[in-house]
């Protein structure tokens, strides 16, 4: 095989014979999607909703996310094809708009932006909109109220930020127009008048009307008052009035012209006018919510607040969020009177103005890289550019703990006794932390390079740690896991080390490294490289997580040249059966349902992108997995059975 040019030499194992007329069938086991960890707020805005159902929908990277709390259940909407970064609910609390971004497929093709209609209740695809209309993505988007949904409205991700509305029974184009080459980040139609449409965004906010195939503008004049960098977002409040929050920490309220009210829907008039200023927040206020009780909420970015306010806008109650969480990004009112809260720290809190906020749902907030699964408990652990590492229950789906690292945390795994994490970083250092006091037992420094895989031997007596300076370094573990001495560098590799895995006995290692070398080393004799590795290919692995060799040679036929796919057998792996060409890997064949497999994603990475890391997780429940009606991101998979 030759990837980018380079051959790759991988030995048949001896008990395989007449290996070119060997065929297998497709295993009847599948993957289904189970958990998805996290919730995109770092960089997006009203993308979290109360369902008739009861559940939260928000989004996170390719999938739309069906969240009950009460059940601790997720359901997943699938139809993406690349990064989600815009929803909206029919006036039903049914159906769902959602609009993502441009991409490329897993052969580089593009792919086109668009919006998909669905039903939450069956998952169902109800419209595609705009495909081929849409440049770049679909920035924001929202549903028609005063006639009962029928309308969509869309802002494209384009220069000059097309403003369209769709029928959305028949998907069909009602008109269009250019809006603005600023940013604009809210688009919404006015509830009681589905021929007025306000944007909003950078330095403007702009009052539409639509009139057939036409739409026409008005520009909101600030006058007297000082224009702000950015108007983030805006409510309709029960008068009919426009509140604006923006990047000042004021709220401004828009009256109607007495001439607009007489000629409700008729062609352009004048325009809202501010009739008071209101200085809410220290900073920016990134959303407003319009309450049932018609008080009016508000969230700011720098101090944190979460504010109540009254129609008159006098305050009536507020609360302070967290550091930890970040800041108020989004709001949604749930069942008798309690908030969800999405902030900018990629949390999901839920609670009330009067017992204060806890999080149901966390996760990092920038790329993911390190993934590291408990050898014996339904237990994982990441680490990634954020320097988080934190320790996840995949029984709960919760986060048992997180702490903050010095450095950027990029590899992580744990001893085979459970009791210690060891975590590689950026720098070249190198910690080992007690996973119940989260102390660190241990630090220490191999290279000034960045450090990209770690691994416990299977009898945990020793530690192998790979570096971008080429070497692999082993460290003998001593005192109850508390003390390492170097025992000896394993020298050879031409590029920086990707991969490496022990053999079950603990005396051999193979290593992959960033030209796609294939190298085998004798531990135990010094960390010896092993010229003749034709004398390898019947060695048995206690884990493969190794993207080059003959038990994943098959994953490369669908695979882009020069790739990487990614996939780790179990520490102690049930089957021992290796991958062959265009077929599947061993665990699909017969794969018990207590297996979970976590996935750590990059952040809001692309489908198309490949995950960074896979690791099976064995389930000490030795249940079957539950039915999936249940970014930065670890997400995992279920096995489940079908033709």
């Amino acid at each position: 095989m030759f990837l980018r040019g380079r051959p790759i030499t991988m030995y048949i194992p001896s008990d395989f014979h007449n290996y070119e007329e060997l065929r297998m069938e497709l295993p009847t086991q599948k993957l289904q999607l189970d958990w998805v960890y996290g919730y995109r707020g770092r960089d997006c805005r009203s993308n979290l909703y109360v369902l008739t159902s009861g559940e939260l929908v928000y989004f996170i990277a390719c999938v739309v996310v069906l969240y009950h709390v009460q059940r601790r259940t997720q359901r997943h909407y699938l139809r993406h094809t690349d990064c989600v970064r815009c929803l909206a609910v029919h006036p039903d609390g049914v159906r769902v708009a959602s609009g993502q971004m441009a991409g490329v497929d897993k052969d580089g093709k593009p792919l086109q932006p668009f919006v998909h209609i669905w039903d939450s209740v069956t998952l169902l695809t109800l419209q595609q909109i705009g495909l081929g209309s849409f440049e770049r993505g679909v920035g924001s988007l929202a549903f028609s109220t005063a006639d009962e949904g029928a309308y969509l409205c869309v802002i494209d991700e384009s220069n000059e930020h097309m403003l369209s509305v769709w029928d959305c029974v028949r998907g069909t184009k009602q008109a269009e127009i250019k809006s603005t080459n600023e940013s604009v980040l809210m688009v919404e139609f006015n509830p009681q008048d589905s021929s007025n449409i306000i944007t909003a965004g950078k330095s403007h906010v702009y009052f539409w009307t639509w009139a057939g195939s036409s739409l026409t503008k008005k520009q909101g004049i600030f006058g007297k008052y000082k224009k702000p960098k950015f108007i983030q977002c805006f409510v309709f409040d029960t008068n009919g009035d426009v509140l604006t929050g923006d990047s000042e920490g004021n709220i401004l309220t828009w009256a109607r012209a007495a001439a607009d009210i007489r000629t409700l829907g008729k062609g352009a008039k004048e325009t809202y006018q501010i009739s008071k200023q209101t200085h809410a927040h220290e900073g920016s206020i990134f959303c407003l919510c319009l309450c049932r009780d018609g008080s009016v909420l508000s969230g700011g970015g720098k101090d944190r607040r979460l504010v109540q306010w009254s129609p008159l806008l006098t305050v009536l109650q507020e609360v302070e969020i967290p550091e930890q969480f970040g800041a108020v990004r989004t709001i949604a009112e749930g069942e008798s009177g309690e908030l969800l809260v999405g902030t900018t720290r990629n949390a999901l809190l839920r609670g009330s103005l009067a017992e204060g906020f806890k999080p149901i749902i966390q996760g990092h907030t920038d790329e993911l890289w390190g993934l590291g699964t408990h050898p014996s408990r339904d237990l994982f652990v990441t680490c990634g550019y954020d320097k988080q590492l934190c320790l996840w229950d995949g029984s709960e789906h919760m986060m048992a703990w997180s702490l903050t690292l010095e450095e950027t945390g990029l590899c992580a795994d744990f001893h085979p006794s459970g009791k210690v994490v060891t975590v590689g970083l950026s720098t070249g250092r190198w910690q080992v932390l007690d996973t119940e006091t989260r102390q660190v037992l241990s630090s220490y420094t191999d290279g000034n390079e960045q450090l990209s895989v770690v691994r416990y031997s299977p009898d945990g007596e020793f530690l192998a740690i790979g570096s971008h300076d080429n070497f692999i370094y082993i460290y003998s573990v001593e005192e109850k896991e508390h003390k390492y001495t170097r025992f000896g560098r394993c020298t050879g590799h031409s590029s920086f080390i990707t991969h490496l895995d022990w053999s079950k006995d603990g005396k051999f290692i193979m290593s992959n490294s960033g030209d796609y070398e294939i190298l085998y080393w004798e531990v135990a004799k010094g960390c010896k490289l092993l010229r003749n590795r034709f004398d390898n290919r019947d060695r048995e692995w206690a884990s493969y997580t190794c993207v080059l060799g003959f038990h994943v040679f098959g994953n490369y036929f669908n695979c882009l040249e020069g790739s990487k796919p990614r996939l780790h057998r179990p520490r102690q792996p049930r089957h021992q059966c290796p991958l062959h060409p265009r077929r599947w890997p061993p665990h699909f064949h017969g794969g018990q349902g207590h297996e979970h497999l976590p996935m750590a994603g990059a952040g809001g990475q692309p489908s198309g992108q490949p995950f960074p890391l896979l690791r099976f997780l064995i389930r000490t429940d030795l249940a079957p997995p539950r039915p999936s009606f249940s970014e930065m991101r670890p997400i995992s998979w279920a096995f489940c059975h079908g033709g």
